[in-house]
């Protein structure tokens, strides 16, 4: 079973970005990226998964057989990024995963959604995996559109914001029963592969990389393909910063206050 998870290169969630001269992206000086956590967790899940259809050891013949009609599984770890999203696919190796795939594009930032979905479309493709996994979304800029996107593109089953997850394989008929969240409560679903899965948080936690994983991590195999897009829908016009909050503001003391008070959260701050 080939298992692709698309991870996205983004910003730790504990750097402090500022925006860079031209005023349209992040000044990359003194940021530490990360796999986006969402991401963390899609990949997780299929480390859990190729686990559970491994083959069995020499120490466990006679043992029965795997679930797998094909004996075991294979995860693959891609992204559409600059040549620095390098890093970012080693740590995804370290974590467990067999091979990765870059696609890269030094003007990767720049793209919109619809761009980047057509190329990892393209890509997978290729591949013609059973599984695809995407976090919900990218902390960066938090769009939620990569996974429908490339769903659509490759006219495959969609389950977003999978919270629980059962892969059946039995007569080589593989299936997928998932829960995923709804407004007020959950949704139990099943669905052919291959299929396009998008993780929410619940669904697992991520395990952190041992030193065996991260020594074995550079001898994986890592592939770079050159992707240049041409075709770009979205510009982005120009970044700001959130303005400043105002000042506080003491009203008075004890309970002569109150009537003040409430003035103003009605007519200045209009919260009531």
């Amino acid at each position: 079973m080939k298992i692709v998870v698309c991870i996205k290169r983004v910003p730790s969630t504990e750097t402090n970005v500022k925006i860079a001269g031209d005023g349209k992206s992040l000044d990359p000086a003194g940021v530490e990226y990360i796999i986006s956590p969402f991401d963390e967790i899609a990949l997780e899940e299929a480390l859990r998964i190729k686990e559970k259809i491994a083959p069995p050891s020499a120490e466990q013949a006679g043992s029965p057989a795997p679930i797998s009609p094909s004996g075991g599984g294979e995860v693959t770890v891609l992204t559409f990024g600059p040549a620095d999203s390098a890093i970012t696919l080693r740590a995804g190796l370290a974590m467990g995963a067999d091979k990765a795939v870059l696609l890269k594009d030094d003007l990767a930032n720049q793209r919109d959604s619809f761009a980047v979905a057509s190329a990892l479309a393209g890509a997978l493709k290729e591949i013609n995996p059973d599984i695809i996994f995407f976090g919900k979304q990218a902390v960066d800029d938090d769009n939620s559109q990569i996974g429908a996107m490339v769903a659509y593109l490759l006219n495959l089953p969609f389950i977003n914001l999978t919270v629980n997850l059962t892969v059946k394989l039995e007569l080589n008929e593989p299936k997928v029963t998932a829960q995923r969240e709804v407004e007020g409560g959950h949704e139990i679903l099943e669905v052919n592969l291959p299929a396009v899965f998008t993780a929410q948080k619940g669904l697992n936690e991520p395990r952190y990389p041992s030193l065996k994983g991260i020594m074995a991590a550079k001898k994986k195999p890592l592939e770079e393909k050159t992707f240049t897009l041409t075709n770009n829908s979205l510009e982005t016009i120009k970044m700001e910063y959130p303005p400043s909050r105002p000042a506080g503001r003491i009203v008075g003391k004890g309970v002569e206050s109150i009537p003040e008070l409430v003035r103003l959260l009605k007519e200045e701050a209009q919260v009531i």
